[in-house]
């Protein structure tokens, strides 16, 4: 390859226009062309970016948003970050970041002030109520995403989880334990994966090890031996056997998809929405001396039940896509104890690789994929309410034995 863009870096003129970066984009774009949909080469600015987002940005642990007035309040305060241990409070008014004024500047300008080099300090000029100004020193640290969100539907928590970052299953336990120790009743708990692009495996089965005592979360095949791994939890049911049902959409992808089907696999959950993207091959990240990074894909994700994510996404047990009516004739027939589903997904739980595209798109057409909307919490709420529709929904094949796990 080297001997190759040195023949065309001497032949052509565009080749040398390209640059080193350029020719190394190029040669690696095609590699990777061939290969998978998911391989593909990273340059530097967008590798850093990237890093960044699965381990988080350095900040004091909240966010700065605009008010109505043109000022700027905090928000979002983490629990565990610099704010917080500083005793600050959403609501409290932000007059200026290190001495720079925040009156006439965008919310954009406002976040990056907050943000900088980890252990660096910043200093906030507030004000809370009608108390004079305050000037408060904070320690800049590194602060993962906030990728839980608690949210009430009326005696239904619902825990949405946006990515799986590095740190979300211990989020996930946290947001759950503080919304089961208030003093509302729960009935039941919905974890909302629409939208969800997924993020870090590992992390989705510490999400699954939060609802399941025991059992296999996912296994991972591929031609390399390392490639060979089964995720089995060991946690316990922090839910204590209250129904759960999970959210997805067409969107809903990778470690997200991962979780929807450890948890329907093992009759731990019942998924409502749509059909998932599919997206179940695991990349190996390989940096590169550029800064840049390399994705190869070397495994593929299985169920529990033995079925494929790749290409075929999670079929949901109860189906939103096709509208109002359908879904509500859907949920009647549960309410008697009857899963309309269950032909589509004995077909969907059997499929094994390869699968043709034709064999994937006639799987999937039992319920195709779609944004989500409100139709998903009001099924998962019926559902809740409902003991009868929910075991109904439950059912399907049993699932595997649980196995040691894979060194």
């Amino acid at each position: 390859m080297a001997a190759l863009v040195r023949a065309a870096f001497d032949a052509a003129e565009p080749v040398r226009q390209a640059g080193t970066q350029g020719i190394v984009r190029a040669l690696l774009d095609e590699l990777c062309l061939h290969l998978d949909p998911y391989s593909r080469y990273v340059p530097p600015a967008e590798a850093d970016a990237d890093r960044v987002h699965r381990a988080g940005t350095a900040g004091i642990g909240a966010a700065i948003v605009a008010t109505r007035d043109g000022g700027f309040v905090l928000d979002d305060i983490a629990p565990d970050g610099p704010a917080a241990a500083a005793d600050l409070r959403a609501g409290d008014r932000v007059l200026a970041v290190d001495g720079r004024t925040l009156r006439g500047q965008t919310a954009e300008t406002a976040a990056a002030l907050l943000a900088g080099p980890e252990e660096t300090q910043v200093v906030l000029t507030l004000r809370r109520l009608r108390a004079a100004p305050l000037d408060v020193t904070l320690q800049r640290v590194l602060v993962p995403p906030r990728t839980v969100r608690t949210d009430w539907h009326g005696d239904v928590l619902v825990l949405r989880i946006s990515a799986f970052a590095i740190d979300t299953g211990a989020r996930l336990a946290d947001a759950l334990a503080e919304g089961l120790a208030g003093t509302r009743r729960v009935r039941g708990i919905v974890l909302d994966l629409r939208g969800n692009r997924g993020g870090v495996l590992r992390e989705a089965v510490a999400a699954a090890a939060v609802l399941l005592a025991e059992g296999v979360v996912a296994t991972t095949e591929g031609r390399d031996k390392a490639a060979l791994h089964r995720f089995v939890a060991h946690g316990f049911d922090m839910a204590a056997g209250l129904p759960v049902v999970v959210a997805v959409d067409g969107t809903s992808a990778s470690a997200a998809e991962i979780l929807a089907a450890a948890l329907a696999d093992q009759h731990r959950a019942v998924v409502v929405g749509s059909a998932t993207l599919g997206k179940g091959l695991v990349q190996t990240i390989a940096p590169l001396p550029d800064g840049g990074e390399l994705f190869v894909s070397w495994s593929r994700l299985i169920a529990p039940l033995g079925w494929p994510v790749q290409g075929l996404g999670v079929l949901p047990q109860v189906c939103t896509s096709e509208g109002a009516p359908p879904l509500l004739h859907q949920l009647g027939r549960l309410a008697h104890g009857v899963q309309p589903m269950a032909a589509a997904l004995a077909r969907h739980r059997a499929a094994r690789t390869p699968l043709s595209p034709t064999e994937i798109l006639a799987i999937r057409t039992a319920c195709p994929a779609a944004e989500g909307g409100p139709l998903d919490l009001l099924a998962a709420q019926r559902l809740i309410h409902d003991p009868t529709a929910y075991a109904a929904a439950l059912l399907g094949p049993a699932p595997t034995s649980v196995a040691a796990a894979a060194p």
